[in-house]
Order: structure tokens, then sequence, then C-alpha cells
């Protein structure tokens, strides 16, 4: 990954909002902004302006750590053994929602 470099529109700030109550946040995109206030800022001015969020997270973009997607065989083959950690081992109770 590059270095990401502040500009005169500041570091790029990865954006996450949470829907509801309970619900995971999901990405929702990027923004640019100086500081964690004004990226908070912008990210709700940006993505969500129909009141369609309650929380926000922002992390600035070069503080992200991702796998390599060529590396994804090797990476994610230790998981294949373990099938309590596949989502199909599991069932849902009655009367969870949000799962």
């Amino acid at each position: 990954m590059s270095h990401i470099k502040e500009g005169s529109h500041g570091i790029l700030w990865e954006v996450f909002i949470q829907s509801k109550p309970g619900i995971p946040h999901k990405h929702a995109g990027n923004v640019h902004a100086h500081h964690a206030e004004e990226a908070l800022t912008n990210a709700r001015d940006v993505y969500t302006r129909r009141m369609e969020g309650v929380s926000i997270w922002v992390i600035p973009a070069n503080l992200v750590t991702a796998s390599a997607g060529e590396d994804s065989d090797a990476f994610f083959d230790p998981a294949e053994d373990k099938v309590y950690r596949h989502p199909t081992f599991y069932t849902v109770p009655e009367g969870v929602k949000y799962l």
C-alpha cells in the first residue's frame, strides 16, 4: 500500500456507516479531511443526507491493512479445516434479528 500524503484537501479517510442500532457498520466510501472531526462532518454530509445512519466511523486510509488478492489461496486455506468458522455450521435461533 502506498503512503497517502496530506494535500490541500487533507488526507483520505475511509467511512463506515451503521444504518440501524445492532447492525454492523458497512463501508460507505471515503472523504478527504485534515482531522477526524472534519472527516466525521464530511462523512455525515456526504453519506447520511437522508438520515440513513445512526453511527459513523472514519479511519485514515493509510492505517488500513489489507491482504493482497493474489495471496488469497495461501491466506485463507488454513480456515478450510475449521468448519465451525463457517456460517452454515450454526443454526439461527428463532427471533434473532439482524444476523
